[in-house]
């Protein structure tokens, strides 16, 4: 998403930023859908054309265009995934849904855009960045449930 952002920026407005810049785009204006009330940033960089610092204004609307592409390859995941899902395992995903986790998760609206474009209930983890390493803790912590879940 870091990279997406970085390449737009320059494509669109002739400005070189690093990858420390795009990730506070991204966690500060970035979305997946639309939000409630329209988002400004100003973004320093190098100006391509003269070679010297510059700073450009960019909206919400045009970094999620530039999100775009990488938001659609983890809905059509999420659409591949539930394709090769057994029937009992997609009737409870039906019914409880789909949770977030990971850094991607704190994307703006990623919960709605999946929601609407899949029909799922999706939420976020409690606490995305940390969620799997937990339950991946868990799962070592208790080798019955490890080895009853790796039968199957």
């Amino acid at each position: 998403m870091d990279e997406q952002i970085m390449e737009h920026i320059k494509r669109r407005h002739n400005l070189l930023i690093g990858e420390r810049t795009a990730e506070t785009v991204k966690m500060t204006i970035g979305s997946a859908f639309p939000l409630a009330n329209e988002m400004r940033m100003e973004v320093r960089g190098r100006d391509l054309i003269r070679g010297i610092p510059g700073t450009v204004q960019v909206t919400d609307t045009e970094i999620r265009e530039a999100l775009s592409p990488c938001v659609s390859m983890i809905v059509s995941a999420i659409r591949a995934a539930l394709e090769h899902t057994p029937p009992e395992l997609s009737a409870d995903i039906s019914d409880h849904g789909v949770v977030l986790t990971g850094g991607g998760a704190l994307l703006k609206n990623l919960d709605t855009r999946i929601r609407r474009e899949t029909g799922l209930p999706v939420s976020l983890a409690d606490d995305p960045l940390t969620s799997v390493v937990v339950g991946a803790g868990k799962m070592l912590g208790d080798f019955g449930l490890l080895r009853r879940l790796s039968m199957n």
